[in-house]
């Protein structure tokens, strides 16, 4: 699905943008559409990015791993949210979305069509917090606190003796739930599917997150350069993508010189030096949107062994890039991919996430998955809408390098969309350009500088 509207950080009333309250609409229909295909009551969600893509809710980033507000949807209602006190008065004042109680309520079926005007359902955000991930005293029993609105709500409806689908959960909460006399199963899976395909307007959000970080890679080539450090290409980023109104940068990974292979997928103080190898990854969040964007650099110059890992890796991303189209399988792209003895591996566990694709969503990483590790026996078929990210990988044969490069696309009715637009056909070399007496540097340079001679190479 082609978003037909324009992205920008702002809303105006001169240009077909996201629609966000045709967003919520549209996500909970799905939602609820899933729930309808399972064999569940209702869902319980912990997970902050299955709450908001329920509830259009959001209290920032900062507690998003302590799992401490919970939302419920059932077969018969809305979105319940559970909050801190003062987020949930929030709420009820600033999200009419979620101000429904049963007096109001149309029973309708819910419209599963995107932009259809959906009947509301019963719905509220109320004050409710689970145990802090045990911070709060086992014997004030805050599972059973859970536990019990749960259960009133599934009884107010008539579904507590239908299973209850979680996503995540903290043992005390399940053993509380248990206690009920609740059935609880995994519902992890109603949340991916609904996910699976996004909407118009999740595309757009998406696509302006990429952009973003398309200005930050600008930034970062215009930063790069012999002696700085891998940190300090994290905070440039970051600033950058802050100034633009990201509400989350996730992570950057910064991997220069050798670090780079073995990928350890953490950035560290290293000092970059000329001729390193230097790839990143960013993820950051728009309107709760993700990137997962990688690019690969040389800094100053760049040996034949690090061209040639770039050339390889990009090739195997132009191959799999090439065959996505609706109807085209996971294992399909992955066939294309290097087994992983071939790059140094004993076997696809151990290469697991270098030749590698994923969803992009709310959160990474979201279906589809790609990899040879489960694809062959487990494909999954391609849907126009879905967004992915697909990664490619190659060490240099020096032993020392490698080349990382990432694409998110769009699956469109007859083939796909690249929605990540910084350069990266062929390796770019960033940071000062060099002169000698007969001109510019030749920056296709060997790490090791005797061998940039000819005597060095042996061929004097």
């Amino acid at each position: 699905m082609k978003s037909t509207g324009t992205t920008g950080t702002a809303a105006v009333d001169w240009e077909q943008r996201v629609d966000f309250e045709r967003l919520r609409d549209a996500r909970l229909a799905r939602l609820h559409a899933e729930l309808e295909r399972s064999d569940l009551g209702a869902v319980l969600a912990f997970d902050f990015s299955n709450i908001r893509y329920m509830s259009g809710t959001h209290i920032g980033t900062w507690a998003m791993d302590k799992l401490i507000r919970f939302a419920l949807l059932t077969r018969k209602t809305d979105p319940i949210v559970w909050d801190f006190g003062s987020a949930a008065k929030h709420h009820a004042l600033y999200n009419p979305w979620l101000d429904v109680t049963s007096a109001e309520a149309d029973a309708d079926p819910h419209s599963p069509h995107e932009g259809a005007k959906r009947p509301r359902l019963e719905s509220g955000a109320r004050a409710g917090i689970s145990t802090l991930r045990g911070a709060f005293p086992p014997d004030a029993d805050l599972a059973g606190d859970v536990a019990r609105k749960v259960k009133r709500e599934l009884e107010k409806f008539g579904l507590a003796n239908e299973p209850l689908g979680v996503d995540v959960i903290e043992m005390p909460v399940l053993i509380a739930l248990q206690r009920e006399g609740i059935e609880v199963v995994d519902g992890q899976q109603v949340f991916m599917e609904a996910r699976r395909i996004k909407t118009s307007d999740e595309i757009r959000l998406l696509t302006q997150a990429a952009s973003m970080v398309d200005a930050a890679y600008e930034e970062l080539y215009r930063f790069l350069r012999p002696g700085v450090r891998e940190n300090e290409a994290v905070g440039v980023v970051a600033k950058t993508l802050y100034d633009l109104g990201s509400e989350y940068v996730e992570g950057v990974n910064a991997i220069s010189g050798e670090r780079c292979s073995p990928h350890p997928h953490v950035f560290s103080d290293r000092l970059i030096r000329p001729g390193d190898p230097a790839f990143f990854d960013i993820l950051h969040s728009f309107n709760g949107y993700r990137t997962c964007y990688y690019r690969t650099f040389a800094v100053g110059s760049a040996s034949q062994a690090q061209k040639d890992a770039y050339t390889r890796a990009r090739e195997y991303m132009d191959r799999a890039i090439a065959l996505v189209r609706p109807g085209a399988t996971t294992a399909d792209i992955a066939a294309v991919w290097p087994r992983a003895e071939e790059f140094g591996f004993p076997d696809e566990m151990a290469a697991f996430a270098l030749q590698y694709g994923h969803g992009v969503g709310l959160s990474i990483w979201e279906k589809p998955i790609f990899s040879r590790l489960t694809s062959f026996d487990h494909p999954e078929v391609l849907e126009e809408g879905m967004v992915f990210a697909l990664e490619t990988y190659w060490p240099a044969a020096d032993g020392w390098g490698a080349a990382r490069i990432e694409e998110e696309v769009v699956v469109t009715a007859d083939g796909c969309e690249v929605i990540t637009k910084f350069p990266a056909e062929e390796l770019i070399v960033a940071g000062r350009r060099y002169y000698t007496i007969d001109g510019p540097l030749n920056l296709n340079r060997d790490s090791q500088s005797h061998r940039n001679t000819i005597w060095g190479r042996g061929e004097a």
